[in-house]
């Protein structure tokens, strides 16, 4: 473990801790941020009134929104000669979502990636090939820094430039790959293409993360490079990647509770959920100083495991991301997940892990096609054979999703690839 004394805390040593550190921040951010001094006013909340963790419950929600109506620096809480790091969303949907760093925020990141690095069985020894994009996204700087911290050697070679990628990987003997889980699928394509085997490689562990993936994406990842593929979690508005990772023996994510307190709540109604419940993850961090959040709501879905873990740590684990409420489809009443359909195609032979979600509509009808792309080109020439897989996939997908799907077999490569988050849902309604 890196850090024992807070990995493997007693439940109450822990709660103790989290009252005082959330004591702290209420008081912080009443005392520095116009915004969140009239949100609590408005709830009928101070500095002094938090007595209790259950007085969490009381404290309105933040959301993304907040944040953009305040950008680019209206919710930050140190003045800016203490800001020595600014990131920031990529802004697809409108003003990105800013963030900024003191010092001593950049020392706590880096302290949680190097949890989640050795708990997935990292170390000194290892040299870390990161593939996700370095800039104003937060993934490449914040597993960069845990890297380090632990005393790994870290190539930062950014996303993109397939071929390089794997020609340093197998040149500088690589042990630790970092990228999305769809980015390294694309990878071991390209491995496959270059005539290059996994046996050339040093590779043992995947550091996965920035997008959801399945148990049939860990398995592909792990036969395709002979690896541990574990999975972390974080997001730019909380600290970046570090919120959470897995363990080796991969039953959820664990939570570094120190510096972040997580909730499920009903997305719909807002109420606070027991453990075990799945619902949306809320997160409130304690620990920061240039932009604490009270209640931030992620519209990630999952749940909490309270139990301790078998590798020894006592910190809460939240299960794998189901998907995300405003990435929820309503298909004629009906919830679909990406994740899902994920599920379905990835255990199913002669189909290659890059499909996309087409909703449309017929009428006042929703249509939802699900394009899924062949492995090979073996099966373009039988009619008979691409039927009865068509037909097997409409018939997996019925079971899942409750409704009828679409299907439409791609040729081999015609899906676009991604270097960073796969698109997996276009919607045309």
């Amino acid at each position: 473990m890196w850090n024992r004394e807070v990995e493997t805390m007693r439940r109450r040593d822990m709660d103790a801790l989290q009252l005082e550190r959330l004591q702290r921040t209420v008081k912080r951010v009443y005392d520095t941020v116009p915004f969140y001094r009239a949100r609590l006013d408005g709830a009928g909340i101070t500095p002094d009134g938090v007595k209790s963790l259950n007085d969490l419950r009381r404290i309105p929600f933040t959301v993304k929104d907040d944040l953009r109506d305040h950008y680019p620096f209206g919710l930050f809480a140190a003045p800016m000669r203490e800001i020595v790091r600014i990131h920031a969303s990529s802004g697809t949907t409108g003003k990105p979502t800013t963030v900024g760093y003191t010092r001593a925020d950049l020392d706590m990141w880096s302290e949680c990636v190097a949890r989640l690095v050795t708990m997935a069985g990292g170390g000194a020894d290892d040299i870390a090939q990161i593939a996700f994009g370095y800039g104003l996204f937060t993934g490449a700087f914040g597993l960069h820094g845990g890297l380090e911290k632990i005393g790994a050697s870290v190539i930062p070679m950014s996303s993109g430039n397939t071929e390089k990628q794997i020609m340093i990987m197998r040149d500088f003997m690589s042990t630790i790959l970092v990228s999305t889980p769809s980015y390294a699928m694309y990878m071991s394509e390209a491995l496959e293409e270059q005539g290059v085997k996994k046996s050339d490689l040093k590779l043992r562990i995947g550091l996965f993360g920035a997008e959801g993936s399945t148990e049939e994406m860990r398995r592909q990842l792990e036969h395709r490079w002979g690896i541990t593929a574990t999975e972390n979690y974080g997001m730019s508005e909380l600290v970046g990647p570090g919120v959470s990772g897995e363990c080796t023996r991969k039953t959820g994510m664990h939570i570094n509770e120190d510096c972040f307190i997580p909730e499920i709540i009903n997305p719909e109604t807002g109420e606070t959920l027991e453990y075990g419940q799945t619902g949306e993850l809320v997160i409130t961090t304690v620990l920061k100083e240039g932009i604490p959040l009270l209640r931030y709501r992620t519209k990630d879905i999952t749940r909490l495991i309270p139990e301790p873990c078998a590798c020894g740590r006592t910190t809460m684990r939240m299960a794998k991301i189901q998907g995300r409420s405003d990435d929820m489809l309503i298909i004629r009443g009906v919830n679909v997940f990406p994740s899902q359909v994920e599920s379905v195609l990835l255990g199913m032979a002669h189909i290659s892990p890059h499909y996309q979600l087409v909703v449309s509509k017929s009428g006042y009808t929703d249509v939802l096609e699900v394009v899924v792309e062949l492995e090979d080109d073996a099966l373009l020439d039988s009619f008979g054979q691409l039927e009865t897989l068509e037909k097997s996939i409409k018939h997996k997908l019925h079971v899942v999703l409750g409704l009828d799907a679409q299907v439409r077999l791609a040729e081999p490569k015609t899906i676009e690839r991604s270097t960073g988050k796969a698109k997996r849902v276009i919607d045309l309604r």
